[in-house]
């Protein structure tokens, strides 16, 4: 088996993070392609943000050119496009926002979001909606950081994680959710201090893409999600700037 990882910005550090995070959780028969977007926003933070990173996203896909793929998984919290890469692509497409609400929906009664940024809170909250597990989350709390500062100091960012993921707790959080791709890795140690479970979704989406394609499960075809309709659409021409080529990891 193997499942696509889109990195929703153009940062090529980060898309080898979250690899490494798909292949931790991966089970041993499958492999994981890392694909990072040729142009769009170097990191995702605001509406701007996701949209550019929604149609680079979908722009990646439709020109993709590597091994075949059985699973989508899209590793960008709270951003665009998901509805659109399941129209596109014929096997299932799995949202890290979604199955780590998913998951935590399983693990107690309410959770909580620690993001990024609190610009990112309208996004998250929209995303959560739309998938229909809005109602059982109590918080979405940012943590100050911007993606981009998520690696450079991890004390500040374990720490920054920290104070939002006891503000979402105090309102009531039985779990927590990691709300963004980039903070793949902080589930034990915040999950061992907190006392409650913490849902990193990256992994939940790879688990969940797994289940899928073992089931042999994909996206109806019978209402919202059927093939987009044939017509000429126009593609704007790739300009200059960073190129991400695909990250392999094992098969």
């Amino acid at each position: 088996m193997r499942i696509v990882v889109t990195n929703c910005n153009t940062t090529q550090e980060m898309t080898e993070e979250i690899v490494r995070g798909a292949r931790a959780a991966a089970g041993p028969g499958t492999a994981v392609t890392g694909l990072t977007p040729a142009w769009g926003p170097e990191s995702a933070e605001g509406w701007l943000d996701s949209y550019l990173s929604a149609a680079a996203v979908l722009d990646a896909l439709r020109t993709y050119a590597g091994p075949p793929y059985d699973a989508v998984v899209m590793a960008g919290f709270g951003e665009h496009g998901r509805e659109g890469v399941r129209e596109l692509v014929d096997v299932p497409v799995v949202d890290i926002t979604e199955a780590a609400a998913h998951l935590a929906c399983l693990l107690g009664r309410r959770y909580g979001v620690v993001t990024t940024l609190d610009r990112s809170r309208g996004q998250i909250e929209d995303s959560l909606e739309t998938a229909g597990v809005a109602r059982n989350c109590v918080a979405v709390t940012g943590t100050g950081l911007g993606v981009l500062d998520l690696a450079g100091d991890p004390g500040r960012t374990e720490a920054a994680f920290l104070a939002a993921a006891e503000r979402a707790r105090d309102a009531g959080a039985e779990v927590l959710v990691l709300g963004c791709a980039g903070m793949t890795g902080l589930q034990r140690v915040v999950g061992e201090k907190l006392g409650v479970p913490v849902v990193d979704g990256v992994g939940a989406a790879v688990k969940l893409a797994e289940s899928l394609v073992t089931l042999g499960l994909t996206t109806s075809r019978a209402g919202s999600y059927r093939k987009p309709l044939a017509k000429r659409r126009a593609w704007g021409p790739h300009r200059a700037g960073p190129e991400g080529p695909a990250v392999e990891g094992r098969s």
